[in-house]
């Protein structure tokens, strides 16, 4: 019995190495042939023929694998060094198949289990040694924000001038968009008191046929990317099938909801249902009107709704009873092409607006014109269109705004001072061709545009990308800062972050580089490109600041859950282009592209405490693919359904927005996350991080990996073993005067709580879905609260739900902002 038993054992190892053998001796055939690594194909053939002597010379076989699992960690040492990651993709595979190999009943040829296996045994005490040692590599830069800095004040401030320190008005605290908060209650050595206060539950769920990426016809990403803002006693948000609702500070207690009702028609076409914030604005005393304290709100169906802080009813000297239509001078819209997810810019009785212009679809959508409104009206007061001439002008009710120009869907900031908003703008549609864009396109895509609050007049303009082919679109306004200058004056400033890590440093009144802040126009990579297009053969650079920019791929950076889809990772790296960051989209041939328009640094920017002149960034790591393909063969299979000219666009089978349709150019585009069969990253950790930059020095003070593996595993599972790898994040951090910053956004659902002055995690809370939005801070009662909305995120895929949650300290008062 106990020979038929290891006989079995035998059998079935012989079997299972000869399965992963061939997989890998096949498989590192073509990478090799490709260029690339020779240790699979030896690893395949040297299991072969463990597998094949395994009944015969049981020995031999052992032996064998021995010698593999020896060489395979040298192999893995030489190409990773003691990186945990690394080591584990290369290792693990071949350690839990030389385990196996350990059992008593698997190939023995004597009596004595210790003489058939010990050179198995040996070679894996060498290989569990090594991956031992990896474990106490660090992928942190370890420092700290000197003591003198972290006790700063009095710093200058302009932005927050005349904003309470218990309030936070604008989605980033102020229209400056610091998120920083004066309030210095809660502290790093206080935090363990940190409990939640109260939890209300707004009431709008994930509904049927919401939640992941999908398209007009396939479904909505249901996100709860919220950030409310507050304003005396009272919150306000808004929630992602556009509701708009009051609570009290304190308590959490609803106070007032408002549904506008948005179209259904526009809601069934919707690719996102979102909404990141409000705006609030008190009507100027000398303007008469019955609804003086307003909150702005987007409604899903392109209108804007002005209702009562007071009661939430609409304020009906407000455009139509409360509302106006944001489709207004725009021509066509399609359902589902043109949407507004970010709070508009509510200043000097101005609405200011742009929105979402529905990606790759077509070289003819809607205008990306910025608009303004009377805030008291509603009326048009002027837009600002980069293909008309004159650039602002103020349309009337039958004029169109010029199409398919560059579209500013990002939070806007400003300075009131100098009377500017500040405009994030994206690419002329599509975003990864653009052989018919116009000048005008060119000029002001992927670029940082001062317009004059009051007349729209654009006072400059600073390009972070030319002729943007990668869709790396400014997805935030900046932050303003204040920055030291060379003969201790002060400079106003602003920091712009963008999707590829790079942060820029500009003179807000001139929008030029701060001296000791310099950008520099650097090579990239242009062969390739599509015959009918071009690319630009420098980009600018920030060299004057740290970058969270990663660095070039290389075939040894892929990753995945064993060595099998690793080895896919590697043969799909030597069969695509990519020659670094900007190799431009090929046609025919996938194209790499990383850093890629998830980010780096996305919609949610970066937070700047104004007195210690220390800017935070939270940063996400994951590459994509993309392909050029001409649309005839597409067209005539069927997929693509052909562009008719009438009513509205058609949509291609399968994931709009993995499958760009471009209709109007001779290609689609084919996008996709860069995942391996198992869903698993091919490229491995750490996947995301937060950075402190110190802006007077310009160096990174710390950086750590953020967030674990808990709620990610392979297939998009949530259950996984809480590795501290870094995680993909989706919404910003916020500092308080305390000294602490707090972040959600990442993957594996919690608030968590750092040190500013050294960024270690000093609390954190578990939430009951995603908190993929940025938190907040204000007082109430005495109190300093910290808010997050926890709701989830469809493309992030973690857990939707709808709960606001505010936290503070038991029982202490808050101390007075000085």
């Amino acid at each position: 019995m106990r020979e038929s038993q290891a006989r079995l054992f035998s059998l079935i190892t012989s079997i299972l190495l000869a399965i992963v053998g061939l997989f890998l001796f096949f498989g590192g055939a073509e990478l090799l042939f490709l260029g690339g690594s020779w240790f699979y194909i030896i690893a395949g053939g040297v299991m072969l023929g463990a597998a094949i002597s395994g009944f015969r010379r049981p020995a031999l076989a052992m032996r064998l694998y021995a010698a593999l699992l020896l060489v395979a960690t040298i192999w893995s040492l030489c190409e990773v060094g003691l990186n945990i990651w690394g080591l584990e993709v290369r290792l693990f595979t071949l350690i839990g198949l030389g385990v196996w190999l350990l059992l008593p009943g698997v190939w023995r040829s004597g009596n004595s289990w210790l003489s058939d296996k010990r050179e198995v045994l040996g070679s894996l005490v060498v290989s569990c040694l090594v991956v031992v040692a990896s474990c106490f590599s660090s992928y942190s830069i370890d420092g700290t924000v000197p003591a003198d800095r972290m006790a700063a004040s009095g710093q200058s401030d302009e932005t927050s001038a005349g904003v309470p320190d218990g309030d936070w008005t604008a989605y980033g605290r102020t229209v400056g968009g610091d998120r920083y908060t004066p309030l210095g209650q809660i502290t790093a050595s206080n935090i363990s008191h940190l409990k939640r206060a109260w939890v209300t539950r707004t009431g709008d769920v994930q509904q049927q046929g919401e939640g992941t990426v999908a398209g007009p016809d396939q479904g909505h990403e249901f996100n709860l990317e919220l950030t409310p803002i507050k304003v005396g006693d009272t919150l306000y948000m808004c929630t992602p099938h556009s509701w708009v609702m009051a609570l009290d500070a304190a308590t959490g207690k609803v106070k007032w909801k408002f549904d506008p009702h948005p179209a259904t028609a526009d809601l069934d076409k919707n690719v996102y249902l979102a909404c990141r914030g409000v705006s609030y604005y008190h009507i100027p005393d000398e303007i008469q009107t019955s609804c003086r304290n307003r909150i702005y709100s987007p409604v899903a169906d392109v209108r804007m709704v002005a209702v009562n802080a007071e009661t939430g009813k609409p304020c009906e000297d407000f455009g139509d009873h409360g509302f106006i239509s944001l489709r207004q001078y725009l021509g066509h819209v399609p359902h589902g092409f043109h949407f507004v997810t970010s709070p508009p810019m509510v200043a000097k009785n101005r609405v200011i607006t742009g929105g979402w212009i529905f990606d790759n679809q077509a070289n003819f959508e809607p205008s990306g014109a910025i608009r303004a409104f009377d805030a008291t009206t509603g009326e048009i007061a002027w837009a600002w269109d980069a293909g008309h001439q004159p650039e602002t002008w103020k349309p009337g009710p039958n004029d169109e705004l010029t199409r398919d120009t560059p579209n500013a869907w990002g939070v806007y900031t400003a300075d009131l001072n100098l009377g500017l908003v500040y405009i994030p703008t994206g690419n002329s549609p599509p975003d990864n061709w653009g052989g018919t864009r116009r000048p005008f396109d060119d000029a002001t895509s992927s670029a940082t545009i001062a317009l004059d609050i009051v007349t729209g007049e654009r006072r400059w303009t600073y390009q972070t990308v030319h002729h943007d082919l990668w869709d790396m679109d400014l997805p935030s306004g900046p932050s303003m800062v204040e920055l030291p200058g060379a003969n201790g004056e002060q400079v106003p400033a602003l920091v712009q972050s963008t999707k590829r890590g790079e942060f820029f440093v500009l003179d807000r009144r001139t929008g030029t580089p701060v001296p000791g802040y310099p950008v520099e126009e650097k090579p990239v990579p242009t062969a390739g490109h599509a015959p009918d297009d071009r690319v630009s053969p420098t980009q600018p650079y920030p060299v004057g600041m740290p970058s969270l920019t990663p660095a070039n791929l290389k075939e040894s950076d892929m990753w995945g859950a064993t060595l099998l889809d690793q080895m896919i990772c590697r043969i799909q790296y030597r069969q695509s282009a990519y020659e670094g960051q900007f190799t431009p989209p090929h046609v025919g041939q996938t194209t790499i592209v990383y850093p890629a328009f998830y980010g780096v640094v996305d919609w949610q920017g970066i937070t700047i405490d104004p007195q210690r002149k220390i800017m935070l960034a939270n940063a996400s790591y994951l590459p994509f693919r993309i392909k050029l393909e001409k649309r005839t063969g597409m067209e005539q299979a069927g997929t693509l359904p052909k562009w008719t000219g009438s009513g509205e666009e058609p949509a291609p089978k399968g994931d709009a927005l993995s499958v760009s349709p471009d209709y109007g150019t001779p290609y689609i585009a084919l996008t996709n996350p860069w995942l391996n069969p198992l869903q698993i990253p091919c490229k491995g950790p750490v996947w995301g991080t937060l950075t402190a930059i110190d802006l007077v020095t310009k160096k990174i003070v710390w950086q750590h990996p953020v967030g674990t593996t808990r709620d990610t595993g392979p297939f998009r599972t949530h259950n996984n073993l809480p590795l501290p790898t870094g995680m993909y994040n989706i919404g910003g951090n916020i500092v308080t005067k305390g000294g602490v910053v707090f972040m959600g956004a990442t993957a594996d659902d919690y608030l968590r709580a750092f040190d500013l002055a050294s960024g270690k995690v000093i609390w954190r809370d578990r939430l009951p879905a995603g908190g993929q939005a940025t938190p907040m801070s204000y007082e109430a009662g005495g109190k300093q609260y910290v808010l997050i909305a926890a709701g989830g995120h469809g493309g992030l895929g973690t857990r939707s739900g709808d709960y606001i949650i505010a936290y503070t300290l038991d029982g202490e008062k808050a101390s007075p902002a000085q």
